[in-house]
């Protein structure tokens, strides 16, 4: 059952559902009009009684010959004396003794009323319904008796039997192709989705598949198939985009690597510029090496595979960690580096990780800003912030909102050799440790980049972008 098409299955339970409602249907007619019918012969019955006991408990037994009876084709009575002699009989089929020994016993002390086989005086056998009671106050009468035949009524059941026989069946064929036509009408969206999502590969994926007029079941799972294209669409745009953005940050530095080597082999060559040319050649390795290392993480993160292995520390430890080893540099910049980590508040975190953000907010306040940079932290509730403000210009408003996404610079950025992947790993990490960054614009002038984390936060050990 389940290897059918899921049309079939559905005719299938649509002709289940429907054969047993035409049975329950034809049964229900059947029996109705069979009760129907039995209601009328005994209402023939009670009145043809009626009248014949009030003949006979008026007339008695001696005085029966001139009665006439109107029971019509199908009906006859009998007026039957204590000792069971047929006193008189009116119809055709009253010529023979119509009760046994038993039921005469019983007809004497009460009403009686019971189904046998007559024979007509054709010969024909057929059926009929007796209703017999004791005479009350006919001289020399036992029992008045009167019946009916059922051959019509048989015959009304019979060719009601005969038509459900014929009609339910073309009844159920009829609805069940009925009901495969608009199981093929209702699946013919699907069907369309099916075919536009069969050409669907990663060149066209921005594609999407038909949805129907009628905002039902299908137009809702076709609305979240589109959804989920948008979302794959929106992925691959940013793979491409990423493999784009890398392919251009490898260039720069690939070739003054180049440059650097082919300087150095010319010859001749002094000692002195062959040492500038390697030490040139040094630094842009070491350049390429951070840049990989970089895409590496982005790229973990990306897949939600970014490892994160914690364990508790004090943060204000690993704030005063990080402001220490930027110092030096500071020093030559002439920047001072301020901490404010009041608070000795332990979190559950990777202090590796954790020290890469913060030590890329410092580089990026070293880098981009002006004046001193401040590391400060601030806890309010249940998770602690720790900020990195400066005293320079800020971001430019339209670089805010997307100031977290990879290879994402300020135009002012762009010649200083930055590679716009510090604020993404960044939120990476913190999103790794179930936490955030965010950067806004000081009030005073400068920039604040923040990350927040939640104090005894699960660590998840993985991350999305």
């Amino acid at each position: 059952m389940s290897r059918l098409p899921i049309r079939v299955r559905l005719t299938l339970v649509f002709a289940l559902v429907m054969t047993l409602v035409l049975a329950a249907l034809g049964t229900f007619l059947y029996v109705q009009l069979r009760l129907s019918l039995d209601d009328r012969v005994n209402e023939r019955l009670a009145s043809r009684h009626a009248a014949l006991t009030a003949v006979v408990s008026s007339a008695g037994a001696t005085n029966l010959s001139d009665v006439r009876f109107v029971g019509g084709d199908e009906g006859f009575a009998q007026v039957i004396a204590p000792d069971g002699r047929i006193v008189a009989a009116f119809g055709r089929e009253a010529r023979m003794r119509l009760l046994d020994e038993a039921q005469l016993r019983r007809a004497k002390a009460g009403r009686l009323v019971v189904e046998r086989t007559v024979i007509s005086p054709d010969g024909d056998p057929g059926q009929a319904r007796l209703l017999a009671t004791p005479a009350r106050g006919g001289p020399g009468v036992g029992v008045v008796l009167v019946g009916e035949s059922l051959e019509d009524r048989n015959d009304a059941l019979d060719a009601l039997f005969a038509e459900l026989l014929v009609g339910l069946p073309i009844a159920l064929l009829v609805s069940s192709g009925i009901g495969y036509l608009v199981a093929g009408a209702a699946l013919r969206p699907i069907e369309a989705m099916r075919r536009r999502a069969a050409g669907i590969s990663s060149d066209t994926v921005s594609r999407r598949l038909p949805l129907p007029t009628a905002r039902d079941e299908v137009y809702r799972l076709g609305q979240t198939l589109n959804e989920m294209l948008d979302r794959l669409d929106a992925g691959l745009e940013r793979e491409r985009r990423f493999v784009a953005d890398a392919s251009h940050e490898l260039r720069t530095p690939l070739a003054l690597l180049e440059a650097e080597l082919e300087l150095a082999l010319r010859q001749p060559r002094t000692a002195d510029e062959l040492e500038s040319a390697l030490r040139s050649a040094a630094e842009e390795t070491d350049r390429l090496v951070r840049l990989a290392e970089d895409l590496l993480l982005v790229a973990r993160a990306d897949q939600g595979k970014l490892p994160v292995r914690s364990s508790p520390e004090r943060i204000d430890a690993l704030v005063e960690q990080v402001a220490a080893g930027f110092r030096s540099r500071a020093d030559e910049l002439d920047r001072p580096i301020e901490v404010e980590a009041p608070a000795a508040i332990e979190i559950d975190l990777d202090a590796e990780r954790i020290r890469q953000a913060l030590g890329n907010l410092v580089d990026n306040a070293l880098r981009h800003g002006a004046g001193t940079v401040r590391i400060r932290t601030e806890a309010r509730d249940g998770h602690v912030e720790v900020h990195v403000t400066d005293e320079g210009a800020g971001f430019e408003p339209g670089f805010l909102p997307r100031a977290f996404e990879r290879f994402s610079r300020a135009d002012d950025a762009r010649g200083r050799g930055g590679t716009g992947l510090g604020l993404a790993i960044v939120d990476a990490i913190a999103r790794a440790h179930d936490g955030s960054a965010s950067a806004a614009n000081r009030d005073g002038g400068g920039a604040d980049v923040w990350v927040t984390l939640r104090v005894g936060a699960q660590n998840r050990g993985t991350t999305d972008l």
